[in-house]
């Protein structure tokens, strides 16, 4: 399984990638993976500013629905727009096409975000 070093991850599988004050959000290879295949992404959190930890959207799987946490607070600025139409980009490029919203962060990034190798032990990988 693929855990990209420059990234950040949490223990609810969404991944961070932040460039200068804002974060690219998506859910790991591992959630993809035990979410199955990807039907549906919901996100109506646009232009809200958000805390660590709320809510900003959910995805659905065949099976379930999950919701997806902010990792870090701050404001959403973008939700991929190729989700609409493609939401199994999730499941096929989750650290590139898949990505789910960008964040303009506000505040200090929370202490308990994992380095890749933190997350893959986490996973048990």
């Amino acid at each position: 399984m693929d855990f990209p070093q420059e990234l950040k991850y949490t223990k609810d599988h969404e991944w961070v990638k932040i460039d200068g004050d804002v974060a690219t959000i998506g859910i790991t290879e591992f959630a993809a993976g035990e979410l199955g295949d990807i039907v549906y992404v919901e996100v109506e959190t646009l232009g809200d500013t958000l805390d660590t930890n709320e809510v900003f959207g959910s995805v659905e799987a065949v099976k379930t629905v999950s919701d997806l946490f902010m990792p870090v607070a701050g404001e959403i600025l973008e939700v991929n727009p190729e989700l609409e139409d493609a939401p199994e980009l999730v499941n096929e490029s989750p650290y590139e096409q898949g990505w789910m919203i960008k964040v303009k962060i506000t505040g200090e990034l929370p202490a308990d975000l994992l380095s890749a190798s933190a997350y893959a032990e986490l996973v048990g990988e």
